[in-house]
C-alpha cells in the first residue's frame, strides 16, 4: 500500500503550518505502507493541481490531506466535503471566491472512503483527543478534500481519499489567549495513529461507534 500525505504551507499571516510540519515528521513506512509526503499551496485551484501531479507521479492507493484548523481542540478526520468555495479570507495568492461551485459536474458533496471512526478511536486509545468532523469549512481545506474526491469519482476509481484537520501548535498561540494547541510531535504521532487504522481496516467497513454531533 502506498499513501500520499499532503500538508499545506502557512497561510492567514502565520509563519508556520502545523499540517506540513507534522507530515514532515512522519516515518517513511507505517505498518508496511509506504508514505509519500508532499507540501501543497494554500491556494484554490493550484492546491488541486499540485496534488494531482503528485497522484500521477506516485500512483498512491490512498491520498490523505492534512490541514490546520485553528481553534479546534482535537485531531479531526473529516467525513464530508461540499461543492462550494466561500472564502472568509484570501488564499495565499489573494483569491477570495464567494459562493462558487468547485466542479460544475461534481456531486453536491463527497464522503471520504476512509474509516474515520476507527481513525478517531485509535488516536483516543493512544491518549489523545480526537473526533469525527462533519464540516471541513469552505476554505482551501474543504476545496482540496472535494477536489481529491472529484478525482476519485472521475479518474482514479480505485483510490481512496480523506482529510484530517489539526490544531495550532504552541508557537502560534503565544499572542492568541485561550486558543487550544498541541505539540508538533504529538500531532505527528496522532496522524501516524490514524494511518495505522487506515491500514488495519483496509477494505473493511468502518467501526460502528458513537461519534455524531447534535449541531
Amino acid at each position: 500500500m502506498k499513501i500520499l500525505i499532503t500538508g499545506f504551507d502557512p497561510f492567514g499571516g502565520e509563519k508556520i503550518n502545523p499540517a506540513w510540519e507534522a507530515v514532515k515528521k512522519l516515518p517513511n513506512t507505517i505498518k508496511g505502507a509506504e508514505i509519500v509526503k508532499e507540501e501543497i499551496p494554500t491556494v484554490y485551484g493550484k492546491s488541486a493541481d499540485v496534488c494531482k501531479k503528485a497522484i500521477q507521479k506516485h500512483q498512491p492507493d490512498i491520498v490523505l490531506n492534512i490541514g490546520q484548523a485553528g481553534g479546534r481542540f482535537t485531531i479531526t478526520p473529516e467525513r464530508v466535503a461540499i461543492n462550494v468555495d466561500d472564502a472568509r479570507i484570501p488564499d495565499n495568492e489573494d483569491n477570495q471566491p464567494i459562493d462558487q461551485t468547485i466542479q460544475t459536474d461534481g456531486q453536491a458533496a463527497y464522503f471520504t472512503q476512509l474509516p474515520v471512526k476507527a481513525m478517531v478511536e485509535n488516536v483516543k486509545n493512544n491518549g489523545f483527543p480526537a473526533a469525527v468532523s462533519n464540516s471541513a469549512g469552505t476554505f482551501v481545506c474543504n476545496h482540496i478534500m472535494y477536489q481529491v474526491q472529484y478525482m476519485i469519482d472521475k479518474e482514479f476509481p480505485n483510490m481512496k481519499g480523506g482529510f484530517i484537520h489539526v490544531p495550532f501548535i504552541a508557537e502560534q498561540v503565544v499572542n492568541k489567549p485561550n486558543q487550544p494547541f498541541m505539540q508538533i510531535s504529538d500531532i505527528a504521532f496522532c496522524i501516524e495513529k490514524t494511518i495505522e487504522a487506515i491500514v488495519n481496516f483496509g477494505d473493511k467497513d468502518d467501526l460502528k461507534a458513537v461519534g455524531g454531533e447534535t449541531h
